[in-house]
């Protein structure tokens, strides 16, 4: 008799909250300076410390006899499991990044690329402020936006006092570029 644990099928590699699903086929993995050294400390802190402890643990737990009914061996071997996929995905995030860094930038400041971080007003004057960064450290709550979500995808390649249209769930919106500026995002 098998004791074997079956295959999850949410630990596939082709994960339905990838944000890349969202991307442009081709695109490059553009990030910035601050979002390409959050991913290597993730990547390091999980290949250094994490992993190891786990491992340590399973052979602990392997060493007791019994693994069918052994909790700290099979929720281990589980986390191994997680621990590696998320290397997996890492490596590959990290091997295809292409960092811009934003306070290079010395020319179309009047312009709105990546890594620009831009002052919108709306139609009531009310003012927000975003920075357009990679998939990987979009953080909208912080006003740190995808390139390819649909508030960036309408900034880019517009100029300073441009306004542009979006769509968003109830409809349209229109929001006018009050300041443009390229600056190293730091956490």
């Amino acid at each position: 008799m098998s004791t074997a644990l079956p295959p999850d099928p949410a630990e596939d590699d082709n994960d339905a909250d990838d944000p890349w699903n969202n991307a442009p086929i081709g695109a490059g993995n553009y990030v910035t300076p601050s979002g390409y050294a959050r991913l290597q400390t993730e990547f390091n802190q999980l290949l250094k410390v994490e992993r190891p402890a786990v491992v340590n643990i399973v052979s602990w737990a392997a060493g007791n006899g019994d693994r069918s009914e052994n909790g700290d061996y099979i929720y281990g071997k589980k986390r191994l499991r997680e621990i590696d996929r998320r290397l997996r995905f890492l490596g590959k995030r990290i091997d295809t990044a292409i960092v811009v860094d934003p306070a290079s930038r010395d020319e179309a400041l009047d312009q709105v690329f990546f890594g620009a971080t831009v002052t919108v007003a709306d139609e009531n004057g009310a003012e927000s402020t975003y920075s357009i960064v990679g998939i990987d450290e979009a953080d909208p709550g912080r006003g740190r936006i995808s390139w390819v979500s649909p508030l960036a995808r309408a900034l880019l390649k517009a100029e300073l006092g441009a306004a542009v249209r979006f769509q968003v769930p109830g409809g349209w919106r229109e929001l006018e570029i009050v300041a443009i500026a390229y600056i190293s995002l730091d956490d």
